[in-house]
């Protein structure tokens, strides 16, 4: 049986207009508890030893190899807060971690099996993708009281494709409050194309245009419960701000791109060995079409 779409005309229309959607009960109590307890042994079996800190402020970290070879195991960041002046975790390390990613959705069978469910399958089927494939996966804990602000962005910035059809999914594990750390957008910003792209070059990764200003009153608040999930277009302006309460906001990141009639950036910060193999052989599905290109040419090496 083929992959059947699963977002109605009204959801597809919203997210044309707005650039994203908020899909109530997505997932399950029973799914959610699942990814919960399989992050909980994630971090019990890391010792700590290999780790950095990350921040959307401070991009010094994707100069780190630790940060490139994320995009093809499990790796853990870190909070900026998480340190004292003398070095030292100032808490646990379940409660100082800003995020593990970024091959979840390969490296580990639970979050796997959410991200290749018929339910995503049919997501971007409904989205008309050819050949959709999950690219970088996170998940982001989003501390308590130390939980850092994540900056306006839109993904396309970091995660481009010619021509950019990179979707963001962000599934609440617990619920998302203003007040524990919440996704902002402004809607419709989609609509006014990407603003800028991060290069990685021979040291390191750079911007290719400075950081626009953003009128802070446009920026709505996307409160959702555990379960919902939000999808999130390219060139969507988003962001989080810090988690200034006493709860913590874990949610599971999914970016997704169409590997057919498109091509990777061959300076994207992800650019695994491996990609070219991977997109081939990881496609969520494949409609074939005519006239388009495979999904094996899709990594441009030139």
């Amino acid at each position: 049986m083929g992959v059947v779409g699963n977002l109605s005309s009204e959801q597809i229309e919203f997210f044309n207009s707005n650039g994203y959607i908020v899909i109530e009960s997505f997932s399950s109590e029973e799914e959610t508890k699942e990814m919960r307890d399989q992050m909980a042994e994630l971090l019990q079996e890391f010792d700590g030893a290999s780790s950095t800190v990350f921040s959307t402020k401070d991009h010094q970290q994707l100069k780190d190899d630790y940060f490139y070879k994320s995009a093809e195991n499990i790796s853990f960041f870190f909070e900026e807060k998480a340190y004292g002046e003398d070095g030292r975790l100032q808490q646990p390390k379940e409660l100082s971690i800003n995020k593990v990613g970024h091959a979840l959705h390969e490296m580990d069978p639970v979050f796997k099996k959410f991200s290749s469910s018929e339910k995503i399958k049919g997501l971007f089927f409904s989205l008309e993708y050819k050949r959709p494939t999950v690219i970088q996966s996170m998940y982001i804990f989003k501390q308590p009281g130390i939980g850092g602000e994540v900056v306006p962005h839109q993904d396309n910035t970091f995660l481009y494709t010619e021509p950019p059809t990179c979707t963001g999914l962000w599934l609440a594990l617990e619920d998302a409050t203003k007040t524990n750390g919440c996704l902002w957008a402004i809607p419709g910003s989609h609509k006014d194309g990407l603003k800028r792209r991060m290069i990685r070059g021979e040291s390191g990764t750079y911007f290719d245009n400075p950081s626009p200003v953003y009128d802070q009153t446009d920026f709505a608040p996307l409160e959702v419960k555990s379960g919902s999930l939000v999808v999130l277009h390219g060139n969507l302006v988003h962001r989080s701000l810090e988690n200034s309460s006493s709860k913590s906001r874990h949610a599971l990141s999914l970016h997704v791109v169409d590997t057919d009639g498109c091509t990777w950036s061959k300076d994207n910060w992800l650019a695994a060995s491996s990609l070219n193999a991977f997109f081939f052989f990881n496609s969520l599905y494949y409609v074939s079409a005519p006239n388009v290109t495979l999904g094996y040419l899709f990594y441009n090496k030139k």
